[in-house]
């Protein structure tokens, strides 16, 4: 989910791309691997096609798809739809729709169920 400015919207643009050549995961380890502060310059959209060559992915087929912004209607959708229902920051866990904000240790989320399931 892009909260961190322009330079997010893009990474998560780029990953939808990634994903059509069915490497999200690869594309996101070396997204998460290439981080260097916030809007800094390190998910510029040149920066994203070489990440894109990098992991030897189709690099026309990739650029076209990030020039074209084949899939920014849906990444601001889906930004959206997460701070309508509470996502301001990662992590943020949904149980049962209620947004658990932040790394919590198992026995929040086993408390957070346990209470969910005696008032259901």
């Amino acid at each position: 989910m892009p909260f961190l400015g322009q330079e997010s919207y893009w990474a998560a643009e780029a990953s939808e791309c990634a994903t059509d050549q069915n490497a999200f995961w690869p594309y996101h380890d070396k997204l998460y691997t290439s981080q260097k502060g916030e809007n800094g310059g390190a998910f510029s959209k040149a920066n994203l096609k070489r990440f894109a060559v990098e992991l030897g992915l189709d690099a026309a087929a990739f650029n076209t798809c990030v020039d074209a912004g084949k899939y920014t209607d849906l990444v601001k959708s889906e930004s959206t739809q997460a701070q309508s229902i509470g996502v301001r920051s990662t992590p943020t866990f949904l149980v049962n729709d209620e947004p658990l904000i932040g790394a919590q240790p198992f026995e929040v989320f086993q408390q957070v169920i346990e209470t969910m399931k005696k008032t259901n």
